[in-house]
């Protein structure tokens, strides 16, 4: 028999705010988080904006020389995933933490140190460059000082899926408790890569927005996108089982009903004709579910902004939902493309629209696309209580992540 799985702690670091409640105060209120990129001058570049989390002082989570030991993302990592601890609630007295991981994922990982340490070991020597340059960028470390900081004994690991990195990290988790490897576990993902090189590498890929009007740059499903926003932040999880959550006395925010994950094996960058891979992956998740397509009230869409993605997932929405599919939104309109962190702020602010019965907007969303022809719910969120809603995520290589979270009901 299948463990029911549920959410019983969130965080958040994003461009929209420094924590769980800030970064939904400014889903709720449409904000854009978008702006001019302050992080180098990029005066010469073609690309000119990006989401950055702007505001937060890390030393206030963090003592100052533990987080010059870390990448950007791994800080963000483990401020968002300390948020969603405290919220859970979980301490060595009412868990075994042996039976509690952690899987934090990230798409890039520490791409900063990479580069600050190469124009390091150019300038003075390879042999100067720091002795924590490798422990600071390997992919895996935001998942490992979670671990240590909470002291996790679980499985601990990080899938790394380029933009499907944060969902897929959810879904595994999700697997490991509904089948009775944990009790618990911590997980979602991290990124922090706007860097030169990162924007530079989009840049030439032609995948990047290049105008300057931050309200003109996301804009997932409408007919003048050109491209995505870089974005960074972190979104962590803490999934459990029922009855270990009910026994502490936790507050449950929602449910995990079901994952999917497929590969489209046909390209590098461009997902399959007609969406076919992600087409699978949504199926596959609603039968994990065993919900049928007319269950769920709300996507929220991979919608990154480019002209193929945008239409192809459209397509693909169209041929598990029908004419009519549900109403879909993409948040990347607010918060950019948080890479492989997109996915679990994603399914956390999924997870807040059931629970607090709100429907997320696409906001600036101004010229419909014919071939986008979804409720993409244009500019202005919508109060409406639905009990399933699913989230999109779609990365490089062809990885496909869909999840399906529902309200939280007693059976």
């Amino acid at each position: 028999m299948k463990r029911r799985v549920v959410i019983t702690g969130m965080g958040a670091v994003t461009p929209l705010g420094n924590s769980l409640e800030e970064t939904w105060q400014g889903v709720r209120e449409g904000r854009c988080g978008i702006g001019p990129i302050t992080a180098w001058d990029a005066s010469g570049m073609k690309v000119q904006l990006a989401a950055e989390v702007r505001g937060l002082d890390v030393t206030a989570h963090i003592p100052k020389g533990e987080a010059r030991k870390m990448a950007r993302f791994t800080q963000l990592g483990l401020i968002a995933a300390t948020e969603a601890f405290r919220q859970s609630g979980i301490t060595p007295e009412n868990t075994n933490l042996n039976r509690c991981g952690v899987m934090v994922s990230s798409g890039i990982g520490g791409l900063p140190v990479i580069e600050e340490e190469h124009g390091k070991g150019l300038q003075k020597g390879w042999d100067r460059i720091s002795p924590h340059f490798i422990p600071m960028s390997i992919t895996n470390m935001a998942a490992g000082t979670i671990a240590i900081r909470l002291g996790l004994r679980g499985m601990c690991s990080s899938v790394v899926s380029a933009c499907a990195s944060g969902s897929n990290a959810v879904g595994d988790a999700f697997r490991q408790i509904r089948d009775g490897y944990a009790d618990a576990v911590v997980c979602g993902g991290t990124e922090a890569a706007i860097t030169p090189l990162a924007v530079g590498g989009f840049t030439s890929m032609r995948a990047l927005h290049e105008g300057t009007d931050p309200s003109r740059a996301s804009i997932p499903f409408d007919k003048e996108r050109s491209g995505f926003v870089m974005g960074e932040g972190a979104g962590v999880l803490v999934l459990e089982e029922l009855h270990h959550a009910k026994n502490r006395g936790a507050q449950i925010l929602g449910e995990v009903l079901g994952y999917g994950s497929t590969c489209d094996a046909y390209h590098i960058t461009a997902p399959a004709p007609g969406g076919e891979g992600a087409v699978r992956c949504v199926a596959e998740a609603l039968a994990d579910a065993e919900l049928s397509p007319r269950e769920i009230g709300y996507i929220n869409a991979h919608g990154t902004s480019t002209p193929l993605n945008d239409r192809t997932e459209t397509q693909a929405i169209h041929a598990v939902f029908g004419e009519n599919p549900p109403p879909v939104s993409s948040t990347k309109s607010m918060m950019g493309h948080l890479l492989g962190a997109s996915g679990a702020v994603e399914a956390i602010v999924t997870v807040m629209a059931l629970k607090e019965g709100f429907l997320p907007a696409t906001i600036n969303y101004r010229e419909p696309d014919p071939e986008c022809n979804l409720d993409p719910i244009p500019n202005q969120g919508r109060s409406t209580l639905v009990t399933a809603a699913l989230s999109n995520s779609l990365g490089f290589g062809g990885h496909n992540a869909t999840l399906v979270f529902g309200r939280y009901q007693e059976v």
